[in-house]
């Protein structure tokens, strides 16, 4: 099993450690909903060192992100991140990923840490036009420092101003006197705050100074179990859970990351532009429960006659909101808001009902 560079800092600070996409890590320290509510109204800082990070270089940079994502890179400008997918050839999603531009030749592809293998091979066997990739997964530790006051309390660790950037934009900076950090905003928890790419070398300073920077506003260690639910109250996808090989961009309700334009073509792009065309059969909805009971994954979704239609991909009892909320691919037709449907839990048929995303509104 891997280990971050962060492992000593999380054990040494009392963190429940779990096995997570082939790496040792903190599931949660103080709690979930503890940890939760950090994020929500403070700062907390989670390790993501076990993400994935592709180097894409050379003239045919762009031209091979054009192919293998399924977003329009050409429109992304140096400093401008984007969010995407790797379409398979059978209408399934590889990953889904980051893609930023660092210039009209360099590409940094960040990915899914149960996915870093599979996905390197999936890039190198659509590599046909000869772009320079190279897999730097084992030598970037990263942190996501999330919540309304983490760009506040990382501003005294940098003098380039990072108060005013714009979501999903990034910035080379000198961050705790380490030079070049990829300093971004894109976010997983609907919270705000940034997130920071650096060498493995330079983590164990880094951590320091991200905490003695954040104890004024109370920063906290956060673990994945938080950071769960955070995203599920935003309605963002989960990999191996709400979008997987078998389920399409168009069908997860990312036709907004899915660019069909004259001048890009991208892997499967007739199937999935007929799918954006035609319709799809099922779609990824968001619910909340009415009746009392909290629904998980896999769990049957069923119409009012008792029928399975399909199943829960993510589901938890969401903090923020104090009620039980989850998602899941059902017919097309039960797709729509209001629309009532039934989660068996524990043989019970309990109500829900379809909610238009995000959970959480802020």
């Amino acid at each position: 099993m891997k280990h971050t560079a962060f492992t000593s800092f999380h054990e040494a600070m009392g963190a429940k450690m779990v096995p997570f996409a082939g790496f040792y890590m903190p599931v949660q320290y103080e709690g979930l909903n503890a940890e939760h509510e950090t994020v929500r109204k403070g700062v907390g800082v989670f390790d993501v060192s076990h993400m994935g990070e592709f180097w894409v270089k050379g003239p045919k940079a762009l031209e091979f992100v054009q192919w293998v994502t399924s977003n329009d890179a050409s429109k992304l400008s140096d400093g401008k991140v984007q969010y995407s997918c790797f379409p398979n050839d059978k209408g399934g999603i590889v990953d889904d990923l980051l893609v930023y531009r660092i210039n009209a030749e360099t590409y940094l592809l960040v990915v899914n840490a149960a996915n870093i293998d599979k996905d390197w091979a999936w890039c190198n066997s659509q590599n046909k036009m000869g772009a320079t990739l190279y897999n730097a997964s084992g030598e970037i530790s990263q942190l996501a420092i999330q919540g309304p006051l983490a760009l506040k309390a990382m501003q005294k660790l940098t003098d380039t101003p990072i108060l005013d950037m714009e979501y999903y934009t990034f910035k080379k900076v000198t961050f705790a006197g380490i030079k070049d950090v990829i300093l971004s905003t894109t976010g997983y928890t609907g919270a705000g705050g940034c997130e920071i790419y650096f060498a493995n070398e330079d983590a164990p300073k880094i951590w320091e100074a991200v905490f003695a920077a954040g104890a004024e506003f109370g920063i906290k260690p956060i673990g994945l179990g938080a950071r769960d639910t955070l995203r599920l109250e935003m309605g963002f996808c989960l990999y191996g859970n709400d979008i997987n090989d078998t389920t399409s961009p168009i069908e997860a309700g990312l036709g907004w990351i899915t660019k069909f334009t004259d001048e890009k073509d991208f892997i499967n792009k007739a199937a999935l532009l007929k799918q954006k065309t035609e319709g799809v059969t099922r779609k990824l909805a968001g619910f909340e429960m009415i009746d009392k009971g909290i629904p998980r994954q896999h769990y049957p979704i069923l119409d009012a006659e008792g029928n399975t239609i399909g199943e829960v991909t993510s589901g938890t009892q969401a903090p923020s909101l104090k009620v039980a909320i989850g998602m899941g691919y059902v017919p097309a037709a039960f797709a729509k808001a209001d629309t009532e449907i039934f989660i068996s839990i524990r043989d019970k048929s309990l109500k829900a009902k379809v909610v238009k995303l995000p959970f959480y509104k802020g």
